[in-house]
């Protein structure tokens, strides 16, 4: 596997802390192997920092931000305090996925009889660089098996990676809510309205889901779930638009956010 010897400036790194001075912190780069880093008392965190240990403590796990690297020296310098909350986020999951990813490869190595180095020299750095990261590609192909060979990749790996990726990925969905207040006062308009909201609920994506519930007093919830907030709120624009074309001259709707009292 292609690793980096240092993690380069600006880089967000998770860490183990190993010592903890009045003048600093040393933390094991979890990510790098026998390399260490140092956060300074003025990069702990904003503002003065009267008692370093109320801040940070021994084999605590910190996302830290890369500052400067001298690799002559094997010096890196890190900081706590520009680390904000969603990066923090963002990096822990990442670093999570990784070690998932790497897990999986070794269950795929020993089903193909190979040693997890062989894997990654015949196609798991190919893989990296075609999805961004391993784990990137193993999720890819749970969504959709056939991406390997689309993205030209052969072997009799293949087949293994699949059932792997399969059964080991969950599929990130997201899940948005919406209201309709929708009404008709033709004799028939109970028809009308059920018609309308089967409408609704079409979707042209085998992987979106969308739901109508009856909420009470002529309104009701539309329940999108898709993989990602960008792909459920244009269905949810679409669901509505179905809903509007369908009951049109029969009947009126009223799109709303927020459950109304």
């Amino acid at each position: 596997m292609k690793r980096k010897e240092y993690p380069e400036e600006g880089e967000f790194v998770i860490g183990t802390v190993i010592n903890v001075q009045n003048y600093g912190a040393f933390v094991s780069l979890d990510e790098y192997p026998n390399k260490e880093g140092f956060i300074h008392i003025a990069e702990i965190a904003s503002g003065w920092v009267k008692r370093i240990r109320n801040h940070i403590k021994e084999k605590q796990k910190v996302v830290c931000k890369v500052l400067h690297v001298d690799e002559s020296k094997g010096h890196i310098d890190l900081s706590l305090k520009r680390v904000n909350e969603h990066q923090k986020r963002e990096k822990i999951k990442e670093w999570k996925n990784t070690q998932k990813a790497e897990k999986l490869m070794e269950m795929l190595a020993n089903k193909l009889g190979k040693t997890v180095e062989q894997c990654y020299n015949e196609f798991g750095d190919k893989l990296i660089d075609k999805f961004g990261s391993l784990y990137a590609a193993f999720e890819e192909t749970a969504y959709d098996p056939d991406i390997l060979k689309q993205e030209g990749f052969t072997g009799d790996w293949i087949e293994e990676f699949q059932r792997i990726a399969q059964e080991n990925i969950t599929i990130p969905f997201v899940e948005i809510t919406g209201y309709i207040d929708i009404s008709s006062n033709l004799p028939d308009g109970v028809n009308h309205i059920k018609q309308a909201l089967l409408k609704g609920e079409e979707s042209e994506y085998e992987d979106v889901n969308i739901e109508i519930h009856y909420v009470g007093g002529g309104q009701y919830s539309i329940i999108i779930k898709a993989p990602d907030y960008k792909i459920a709120e244009e269905e949810m624009k679409k669901a509505v638009a179905r809903i509007e074309e369908d009951i049109k001259g029969k009947g009126t709707v009223d799109f709303h956010r927020k459950m109304e009292e």
